[in-house]
């Protein structure tokens, strides 16, 4: 996933001399975001930073931000992309660099201090965006320009930026009349209020359910390492000599695969699927109705039929219709296998006595079973190969090899966290990249899931060229007294696709900030992420990292091979669970009229209405749904499909040549894809790569949908 908060991230080597006169020399001299860090390659000085500084530094971004959009719209000289576009571009340094440090704060590490001051950012980040975006004056200069656009002589990258910019103002309300703009503003205001208390009310369920065990026989069929993380969890909540499972990813999934008591697995799950959908303070059903709205009334007061109308007509896809129509292909294939998946599963639960229908907390379970009995692989067989840090450096390994680069530690770093990890990446002749951090381990104050996001972004400043500060996060299992961190194979793709994403904001090479880096269609930028997956499973790479912790011994054949027979296996499920929840998105976002007053009735309906069996709920239910309500991913949930169309074409470029490392291809989808950012169309981009469109075949055959 890739995470964005409000501003950007920007981090530039600049002195701030256009401080207003109010500013008080005490604060230039105790605040770090309001002189140079002094670091190296100026990282954020984390250990300088204290909650207490986010608040001054973001407004005083503000009035700086203000002055220097002033000084645009008011230049009495006629505009020009020089004097507007590219002026604009330049624009709110310190207010990109604080912000970039407190959103990623606020995701990997927040405290209730934190969620305060947030509440408080949100309504001056909303007000001051509306602020430039409804600026008339500021509009009229980027409109003058974009009217003579044919008679200008402009760089491809620059004549994208004039279009973006022009049409972002348009999208945000710059020809509406004052009074309808006066609407969009308190609507802005609200969504930003809401998707916070979304995502703030999310945190606190993950956080506030337990299941603590007593007795050994209720740990029965539950691997070693899972008992000594539970043990350890219970020891850190003042329960020693019990065990304590967690609704965070590494402690309720293991628990649904191999827990054979079956009102446990009952009792884990049905606490998970109903995460914010309790009648609490933290019932996210009221919310998600507001935010979904909102959002209609904002597409409409700007034009569109619905929110997903509005969201569409900037990405790949562009409509609704494109993107309803391959759900509803991939589904149609998906779902018997899905169906048959469970009726297999529903014969070895008859086969073995039981007298109940296959529910959903039972499919981890039997899947895991039918797993071990058809490929004779166990999960828990994998773990030992997947230490960490050889996962890690297995990721470090095959970059090196399609690209070229070094990747070596950096201990004099300050970090955003204890557990996080900083990384120097360079150019093969040792020339800088960037900076890479990675935050691998679960604590109370990170959101769940895994993302990739920035502390800065690479960009061109006058004519310093800015480098970027990347992080990656996940929340994987933490080390155990005498054990390492053993990953589940599902986790070490995790970790080859968020550092996909990491390569395109390391490799950026575009000279303005809008346009740089991850900036681009919703439905492309999971491109370079899943990409990254492919070489994950492969043969050749898994003999070089997949290594036993205690031995040292490589992952032998005859387990590779059994991955790779596998790998199939389930997709059915994976499929449409996935599928699920992206029709839940666009079942909430193509509304027009009158919106539902149940939350649940509706999705229940939406998921009757698409033949889901009862045995599979989507991936995200809507009251958890932190993709659509709180993230980036609204009418855009479908986008990690269309991308794996992209990804499995792409890597099939690899598979051709002979050499997953070719060299030349490695290369062009360097210069042609992780370099451009959102300079230029994005099928064109790919299309110079891959040297036509994307086919859906690659994927079809890769999830074994088609024969």
């Amino acid at each position: 996933m890739k995470k964005r908060s409000i501003y950007a991230a920007l981090f530039g080597i600049i002195a701030l001399s256009s401080c207003h006169q109010t500013t008080q020399q005490t604060d230039m001299q105790t605040n770090p975001f309001l002189q140079p860090y002094g670091t190296p390659y100026e990282v954020p000085a984390f250990d300088k930073i204290t909650d207490a500084h986010f608040l001054p530094a973001i407004q005083e971004g503000i009035h700086q931000e203000r002055a220097e959009i002033d000084a645009i719209s008011k230049n009495p000289e006629p505009a020009t992309f020089e004097n507007t576009l590219a002026a604009l571009d330049q624009c709110g340094i310190l207010l990109r660099n604080v912000s970039s440090v407190f959103y990623n704060k606020i995701s990997a590490n927040t405290n209730d201090t934190l969620q305060n001051i947030a509440k408080t950012v949100s309504s001056l980040l909303s007000a001051h965006s509306d602020d430039i975006m409804l600026n008339k004056a500021l509009f009229e200069r980027i409109k003058a320009v974009y009217d003579q656009r044919e008679g200008l002589t402009l760089s491809t990258e620059q004549k994208t930026l004039l279009d973006h910019q022009y049409k972002t103002f348009v999208r945000n309300g710059a020809n509406l009349k004052p009074e309808e703009q006066d609407s969009l503003r308190k609507i802005n205001e609200s969504l930003s209020a809401l998707s916070l208390q979304f995502g703030d009310n999310q945190l606190a369920e993950d956080n506030n359910w337990t299941l603590t065990l007593n007795e050994e026989a209720e740990l029965d069929g539950l691997p070693e390492g899972l008992r000594a993380s539970a043990a350890e969890a219970a020891k850190e909540a003042g329960k020693e000599g019990k065990w304590l499972i967690s609704l965070h990813k590494p402690s309720w999934i293991p628990f649904l695969q191999y827990a054979t008591r079956r009102d446990l697995r009952e009792k884990v799950y049905t606490a998970w699927m109903n995460r914010a959908n309790n009648p609490d303070k933290f019932n996210n059903n009221p919310i998600l109705l507001q935010i979904v709205t909102l959002r209609k009334q904002k597409a409409q007061l700007l034009g569109f039929g619905s929110w997903a109308d509005y969201v569409l007509n900037n990405t790949m896809a562009k409509t609704p219709t494109t993107v309803n129509n391959m759900l509803a292909e991939l589904w149609a294939k998906a779902l018997p296998m899905a169906k048959a998946e469970a009726a297999e599963m529903q014969k070895m639960i008859d086969s073995e006595g039981g007298k109940f229908k296959l529910a959903s907390w039972d499919w981890w379970f039997y899947a895991e079973k039918i797993r071990k009995a058809k490929y004779d692989l166990d999960e828990e067989a994998l773990r030992p190969y997947f230490e960490l840090n050889n996962v890690r450096d297995g990721v470090f390994y095959v970059a090196q090899k399609l690209y070229g680069i070094q990747i070596k530690p950096r201990t004099d770093l300050p970090k955003p966290h204890p557990d996080a990890q900083a990384f120097e990446v360079s150019e093969a002749n040792g020339t800088h990249i960037g900076i890479l951090y990675m935050d691998f381990y679960p604590r109370a104050g990170k959101q769940g899931g895994a993302w990739m996001s920035e502390f800065r972004q690479q960009w061109v400043h006058g004519s310093d060229s800015i480098s970027p500060i990347i992080t990656t996060v996940f929340n994987f299992t933490k080390p155990t007294p005498g054990k390492p961190a053993l990953l589940t194979f599902d986790e070490v793709s995790t970790t080859f696709h968020e550092f996909g994403h990491a390569l395109h904001g390391l490799f950026s090479q575009c000279h303005y900030y809008t346009l740089s880096s991850t900036n681009v269609a919703r439905d492309f930028v999971e491109l370079p992420s899943q990409v990254m997956e492919n070489w994950a499973s492969e043969p050749e790479v898994l003999r070089v990292f997949a290594k036993h912790y205690q031995t040292g011994e490589p992952m032998p054949d005859a387990l590779i091979e059994k991955i790779q027979a596998s790998s199939k296996f389930n997709q059915g499920f994976a499929t449409v669970e996935y599928l699920a929840a992206s029709i839940l998105d666009m079942q909430w976002h193509t509304l027009t009229t009158e919106i539902p007053t149940d939350a649940p009735a509706f999705e229940a309906k939406a998921m009757t209405q698409f033949g889901l069996i009862q045995s599979i709920i989507p991936r995200y239910k809507s009251t958890y749904f932190s993709h659509i309500f709180s993230g980036g991913y609204s009418a855009g949930y479908y986008s990690y499909i269309w991308a794996e169309v992209l990804d499995a074409d792409a890597f099939a470029a690899f598979k051709e040549s002979g050499n997953i490392f070719d060299p030349a291809r490695a290369k062009s989808f360097r210069e042609n894809i992780l370099q451009k950012g959102g300079t230029e169309d994005p099928m064109l981009l790919y299309t110079r790569f891959r040297g036509h469109e994307p086919s859906n075949e690659a994927l079809l055959r890769r999830r074994g949908l088609v024969k």
